[in-house]
């Protein structure tokens, strides 16, 4: 138990008032739904066909409910760290020796994203595994998005977020500790570890910000590549290249216009669900649907997230801090941390390893036949395999030695 010195914690469940599902069934029942051209499928955006068929089923079977109560499965708490509320779940393993690891979500995530690797990972030995691979998970809310929002100041960018981080892992008694994460999480857990060497020993991540090819790449950086590596560098450019021109407009207007984004989000549940569900076609391992690669009533659990505590814009807000901040178009610090990095096959980017390696301790470099951006929904099992094959190639490194504080099981109100 913490004591009544130690910085206040507090116990935390996610229950919110029947009044909320009240008025977001009302402006469900009454959509004023937007014309459509025939025939252009999702190249203009979500189709409309598709977004009411999904919004009768948030309408009609959803169950929040079920869904809050398996959220509140996880033992869950808040802080105050930075001036900002910050939510965090906090599952300790069965296993005493386990090892802290801290997991953090992207945009448009949160926390749900964890929900099929958070079992296996902090009780392999319920779930098939080898109980030396066991984890005891700390999975933050970042400030502004959902349970940890909205923020009250500016400046929260990834950053600011990783300092916060590393106070909260201070605040549960782990001196020493992993990271793993992808979009905004990959940041914050590379940040983590390349500004706080002394306490992270690994970084794992499903992806790593600067990995893949800027700029067209010329015939003698080519020249020097293996054939391998030349074809992924120019699928690598062609990708961004295509990135930029068909999927960037969602960042570009969070990293300006936030706040006028926020107006449409917050008043209409539609919208908040087409600005979501949009990405998870776009970048997941799907064809059509994304129910084809994520489970469709965890998909809405996300987005409840987003509705249901008002921060579209407040969790928009990080690109603008991003875009806005004084290191902004300067290349990455390097970090000396070891890193591993997952590569799914239709992630957003693609990574290359000789230019994740210029500012990167690469040690794990694994590439999937499948999965894509949110791969801890997509891919549980893979996601879990490789997180585990990283730290215990650590745990058996002397340099890469962790140790297990005597972190508390529960927290005193």
């Amino acid at each position: 138990m913490i004591s009544p010195d130690s910085p206040g914690i507090r116990p935390f469940r996610v229950a919110f008032p029947q009044s909320d599902l009240d008025d977001l069934h009302r402006r469900l029942d009454s959509v004023r739904w937007p014309d459509e051209l025939p025939g252009v499928g999702w190249a203009y955006g979500v189709p409309k066909d598709y977004l009411q068929e999904l919004v009768h089923h948030w309408r009609h079977a959803y169950d929040w409910r079920a869904a809050e109560e398996r959220l509140n499965a996880w033992p869950q708490f808040t802080t105050e760290i930075d001036g900002a509320r910050l939510h965090f779940a906090h599952i300790r393993s069965p296993e005493p020796g386990a090892t802290p690891l801290i997991m953090t979500h992207g945009w448009p995530g949160s926390i749900v994203e964890f929900t099929d690797v958070v079992g296996p990972l902090t009780d392999p030995r319920a779930h098939g595994g080898d109980p030396a691979d066991a984890f005891h998970l700390v999975v933050p809310s970042i400030p502004g998005f959902g349970l940890s929002g909205p923020t009250r100041d500016t400046g929260w960018e990834f950053t600011r977020v990783a300092a916060a981080f590393a106070e909260l892992m201070e605040r549960l008694g782990y001196r020493r500790y992993g990271a793993q994460g992808g979009d905004w999480g990959g940041a914050v857990s590379r940040e983590l570890g390349r500004a706080y060497p002394d306490r992270v020993t690994g970084v794992h991540l499903n992806l790593l910000p600067g990995s893949s090819a800027a700029t067209e790449p010329t015939a003698v950086e080519l020249a020097a590549l293996t054939p391998y590596e030349r074809e992924r560098t120019l699928d690598s450019w062609r990708r961004g290249r295509d990135w930029n021109r068909e999927e960037a407009g969602y960042a570009a207007l969070q990293s300006t216009r936030p706040q006028t984004l926020a107006y449409a989000l917050t008043d209409s549940p539609v919208g908040q669900l087409a600005w979501i569900v949009e990405k998870f076609r776009a970048w997941t391992d799907s064809n059509d649907r994304p129910e084809e690669a994520v489970d469709r009533d965890l998909l809405l659990t996300n987005v409840m997230l987003y509705w249901l505590t008002g921060t579209a814009g407040s969790s928009a807000r990080i690109y603008y801090e991003r875009a806005h901040a004084d290191y902004w178009g300067a290349p990455p610090e390097p970090s000396a941390t070891p890193t591993a990095l997952a590569v799914f096959p239709e992630e957003n980017f693609v990574a290359l390893r000789h230019v994740a390696e210029r500012t990167d301790n690469i040690v794990r470099w694994t590439e999937f036949d499948r999965g894509g951006h949110f791969a801890a929904m997509e891919e549980p099992d893979l996601l879990t395999g490789d997180v585990r094959a990283f730290f215990r190639r650590l745990r058996t490194d002397a340099s890469g030695a962790m140790d297990t504080p005597d972190a508390p099981d529960s927290f005193d109100a």
